[in-house]
């Protein structure tokens, strides 16, 4: 705010039951990126990994998707960014999003809402800053010249132009398949009480609202002691919860 600089961390828990199984710290803002290496700091601990992994939407990449469906016998939840927006109503009713055009498979093509072809031009790869590849494939309108829905379709001064990425489209689909089922609709509404009561938890009952240490291995070691603290406060109620009589 005042143009300093400031030490900052993200923290990354995995948990289970609302215990902290394993947590990892970084010094980057962006959750997506941080997930493939918080796996292997779980897997290079030797101990049994889960065979079921529940994220929310930040972490639905194709980075990840791609990375999680290489790891052996893991099952995944995790929606991308437009899942819960796709499951409404009137998602169906957003005449200009491709998704609700009509595909013809045999020309590879599609129709847009005025009738007019959308026809599949050429292949783009793009790399992002961090290295990773993609592949798009590109779909342009055969003329919106005197489209009366072009103002609401597109606000290019040409043709509307469709990115279609082959790969992320299919990693979504096996995704939204697997959420959409009774047990992933069941086991992903138990996120939120599992691992976001474990955040509100450490930060408003045991009072940990920043770090007091500077460095990753310095704060490496102090949340170690907040996610202990935490296991051990929860153990101690559960006992409790055991030992009391029924009424």
């Amino acid at each position: 705010m005042n143009g300093q600089l400031k030490a900052g961390y993200n923290i990354q828990a995995g948990t289970q039951d609302q215990f902290i199984l394993q947590y990892s710290i970084h010094q980057s803002p962006t959750d997506a990126r941080l997930l493939a290496s918080h796996w292997e700091s779980l897997k290079e601990t030797g101990r049994k990994l889960p065979k079921c992994l529940v994220a929310d939407a930040g972490y639905g990449s194709e980075p990840n998707y791609t990375y999680l469906s290489e790891q052996e016998d893991l099952h995944t939840l995790i929606p991308y960014n437009t899942y819960e927006q796709e499951q409404k109503r009137s998602f169906s009713t957003k005449a200009y999003h491709p998704h609700n055009w009509t595909y013809d498979e045999k020309d590879d093509l599609y129709w847009c809402p005025n009738q007019r072809k959308v026809t599949f031009r050429h292949y783009r790869r793009r790399t992002d800053k961090y290295g990773y590849r993609r592949d798009f494939k590109i779909y342009e309108c055969e003329s919106c010249e005197e489209c009366p829905f072009k103002a609401d379709c597109t606000t290019a001064k040409g043709n509307r132009k469709v990115y279609y990425n082959p790969v992320y489209e299919e990693l979504k689909a096996k995704e939204a398949f697997k959420l959409k089922s009774e047990f992933g609709r069941t086991l992903y509404a138990r996120r939120k009480t599992d691992v976001e009561s474990v955040f509100g938890h450490v930060k408003q009952n045991l009072g940990f609202q920043r770090f007091h240490l500077r460095g990753l291995e310095k704060v490496q070691v102090e949340f170690g002691w907040v996610a202990l603290a935490h296991n051990i406060r929860k153990m101690a109620v559960a006992k409790r919860r055991k030992k009391k009589p029924a009424a």
